[in-house]
This record gives C-alpha cells, structure tokens and sequence, in this order.
C-alpha cells in the first residue's frame, strides 16, 4: 500500500512562455518524468492469480449422472455443441431462430455491449491528446498603472495528460474487462432465451397431450355416466354409483378446464419470448411438431473436471472479467498517489491588437507543462485505494459464488437426469399395468362380477397414471435441456 504523504501545500511547477531557458526546462521535465517513472512506475496493478475453485473435485455420482444426462453418447460437451445441433426438431429450431432475432431482452444486451464499447473508447481518448481550435483574450494591469491586451487564435491542446504511472492506461484496462464481461453476459442471456424457448415448446406438447389425454378420459366417462343413469333408472345400480359417476366426470372436466387455461398461458410465454405473435399462417407453414416420445435432443455429457467445465460458462467467465477490472482499478487508484503531468500548448498567432491579429509576423507558441505532487488530500487518495482493494475483495467473493452457483445447476441438472429415467421407467410400468386392469375390469363389469365402483375406480387410477407420464416425460426432456444450459451449450462463435 502506499502511504499519503505529509501535509504540505500541493507543489506546482508551471512554466508559460519561457523565452530564454527552454530547450533546459525540457531537459528538466524529461529527466524528472524518466526519474519518476523508474521509481514510481513498478507495477501498480497487482499480480492477477485466478481463485482456486471452490467445488468439489468432481460432480456428485459423476459417472452414473453423466451417463444418464448423455443418453448413450458420449464425448459431446456442451460448449462444443451449437445449438442447431443440439435441437434436432425443425420447428423448434425456427422458433429459437426467430426469438434470436425478436426477443428484446437478448436486444437489450446487445445494446448493453455497444454502450460498453462506447464507454472503453472514451477510456483511451482520455489517453491521447484532444486537439482543438480556439482563440482567446486577456486584459492585465502592470505595475505602471496601465493595462496589457493580448489576443491569440490557433490549434490547443488543453490539460492532456502524460500517463507516466499507468493512471489511464489502468482505467482504459478496467473498462476492457468490463466490455469483455458484457460480452459474456449476452452470451449467458442468449444461452437462458434458447433454453427458455425449449422448455416453453416442451410444456406446449406436454399441454397438447394432457389435452388429448383429459378429452378422451372425458368421453370415456360421460359414456360410462350415460349407462350408469340407464341402470340407475331401471334399478339395477344405487344413487351412490350415479352420483360418483356424474363427479368423475365433473372432475374430467374440471381438469380439461384447467389444462386449457394451462396451455393459453404456455403460449403467451411462449409468444413473450418469441418477441412477436406468430400468424396462424406462420403458425400453419411450421413443419410437425416434436412430442415427448422423440423429443429430438441430442445427449451430451460434461467431460473433465467441474472446474474445467464451468470456467467455460460465460456467466464464469463474465466474473472473472469483473474481478480483472477491480484489479486494473487498484492499479488506477495506485497511480494517483504519484506526480500528475499535464501539458497544455497552442500554436497560432497573437498580437495586442484584435485587427493585427492575423497580420504577417503575429506567428505565436506557448507551452505550459505542469507537474503536480498530492501531498495533502484529506485522505482522497487512500480512501480511493482502500474502495479498490475492497471492490476487488467484493469480486472475488462474487466469481467464487458463481462457480459455486454453477457447479449446483450442473450438479442438478445431472441428478435430476439421472433419476428421472428410472422413474419414468416405473411410470410407464405402472400405466401398464392400470391399463391392464381397467380392461379386465371393464370386462368384468360387462359380465356383472365388478361393480360400478371397481370400474370407476380403475377409470381414475389409468386416467392419473397417464397424466403422470406426459409429466415425467416432460421433466424428462426439460432436464437433458437443463444439462445443455447448465454446461454452458447453446453459444459458438
């Protein structure tokens, strides 16, 4: 750390149209800045080590999660997927297509990444002279009782800086990082719009076929109503067996009810992401439609260790550029304990006179360079210094916290594959066998040795299992896309 000096007035060296001892002060100026510039330059920005990651060695049941997640292939990692490849479905990859070009978030971000830009070229203007056109005009007394007028026009360059310590250099390095971690960050806003489009579509064909699934057991029931009122009427079955019936089928379509509200929401996210509603000839022009049977994914697998995989997400990778950018501030914070050299000149003509001052002979110079030492700022300058270093400590924390945010989804994402393809396993089993069973009892039913409530119970077991495979086959689906986002897939340069 370096100290504040002592309290003194600040030293100001100031020279203005020196006549006689100039090629001398230049010597001077020189050998100080050169003097200066060995002592004081070092390296003020501090030695940039990454932070180790703060992750476990390797992902929790590493091998059997990532053999699930990669669907029998292996050697894809995600990173080196492009998303075209990833999404085998048409109709899906048009609608990513199409929220690439339409969603105002993504927009947004790239916005953020042009005023980036803009702001690292303000950062190195400040490192170049400004040179510019002016004319002045002074009035001074002298020690006469008279006044002096002098008027002058012609090329300045008022106030530039020479970063002998790296000052703006440090600062045009921060604002770098910081256009590099806003590049990353478009990225991780499109990789999160790509996976978000996925998993809407998904939800919609899970929608379409709950739909299909509800309507049907709606039919089924209404027709099983429809005989149980028959019977009821000529006695044969009670009021219980009516009554049960007729609320099975209030349920059917309670449950339809609910889907289809389901579904318009679905669509409207859907639409959100999009950016635009899509006509109903464009809707129409789509090709066929993924389902969740063939859901068209292809499967990938992490390969290497956490940290290798996870210094590869952008969102990684934008926090360590915010952590190098607090780094260069350290160095910018640094420098301003150091002499400030500036230098203001013109070159044009003067005279006395407003009229002659563009007249043959007015040929004019001035240079002021001028070399100031802090020496007392009221604690300006360490309080500065002392702000980096903590906004340095501050992104450090937050690049840790990021890997550690990381290495949770991924491990996540690989558990919930993992176990995921044995339950849908057991599911589809189980819908089987309800299938199966309802049968025989519809079969039994028909020849009146089950009751009407052995067949309506059978009808509402089969109608839930069912439902809980299109769930489990969408949970399905939408975790091998999890496992993709997770591990940093959907962007290539």
């Amino acid at each position: 750390m370096i100290p504040t000096p002592s309290i003194n007035p600040p030293v100001v060296v100031n020279a203005t149209k020196v006549p006689v001892h100039r090629r001398r002060l230049h010597q001077s100026v020189g050998t100080l800045a050169a003097a200066l510039l060995l002592t004081g330059c070092g390296a003020l920005i501090p030695a940039y080590e990454r932070p180790q990651a703060p992750v476990p060695a390797q992902f929790p049941g590493n091998g059997s999660a990532a053999a699930a997640a990669s669907d029998g292939q292996t050697g894809i990692r995600a990173p080196d997927l492009a998303w075209q490849d990833f999404f085998q479905d048409e109709r899906l990859r048009y609608l990513i297509q199409v929220a690439l070009d339409n969603n105002r978030d993504l927009r947004v971000a790239v916005l953020n990444l042009e005023q980036a830009r803009a702001q690292l070229q303000v950062r190195r203007a400040d490192e170049v002279p400004t040179v510019g056109v002016g004319a002045t005009g002074s009035r001074q007394s002298t020690a006469n009782g008279g006044s002096t007028t002098t008027y002058t026009a012609g090329f300045t360059i008022t106030g530039f800086e020479a970063d002998f310590f790296g000052r703006l250099r440090n600062l045009s390095e921060a604002a770098q990082a910081q256009l590099l971690g806003t590049i990353e960050a478009r990225k991780t806003v499109q990789i999160g719009l790509i996976a978000s489009v996925a998993n809407s579509y998904l939800a919609l064909q899970a929608d379409d076929a709950l739909l299909a699934i509800t309507r049907e057991t709606l039919a089924s029931r209404e027709e099983s109503l429809r005989l149980t009122r028959l019977t009821f009427e000529h006695g044969v079955s009670s009021g219980l067996e009516l009554r049960q019936a007729e609320s099975l089928v209030e349920g059917a379509r309670v449950t339809l009810a609910q889907l289809e509200r389901q579904r318009a929401l679905d669509a409207n996210t859907l639409d959100l992401l999009l950016g635009q509603n899509l006509s109903d000839a464009q809707r129409a022009a789509l090709p066929e439609g993924l389902s969740l049977t063939r859901h068209g994914l292809v499967g990938i697998m992490p390969g290497g260790l956490p940290s290798e995989v996870l210094l590869r997400r952008p969102d990684v990778r934008a926090a360590e550029q915010q952590l190098l950018a607090a780094n260069a501030n350290i160095g910018a914070a640094r420098a301003a304990f150091y002499p400030r050299i500036t230098l203001t000149t013109s070159i044009g003509t003067a005279s006395n006179q407003l009229s002659g001052l563009f007249r043959s002979g007015s040929y004019g110079w001035s240079f002021a360079p001028q070399i100031i030492l802090p020496i007392f700022d009221g604690g300006r300058n360490q309080a500065n210094l002392d702000a980096a270093q903590v906004g340095r400590d501050i992104a450090v924390a937050q690049y840790e916290k990021t890997i550690q945010s990381a290495f949770r989804e991924v491990a996540d994402a690989l558990a919930t594959r993992a176990t995921l393809a044995d339950q849908l396993r057991a599911q589809v089993a189980q819908a089987q066998a309800e299938q199966g069973r309802l049968t025989l009892v519809d079969l039994r039913y028909e020849q009146g040795t089950a009751s009407a409530f052995e067949r309506l119970d059978a009808q509402r077991a089969t109608f839930a299992v069912r439902q809980a495979v299109v769930q489990l086959q969408l949970l399905q689906a939408q975790s091998l896309v999890a496992v993709y986002k997770a591990l940093g897939g959907g962007w290539k340069d």
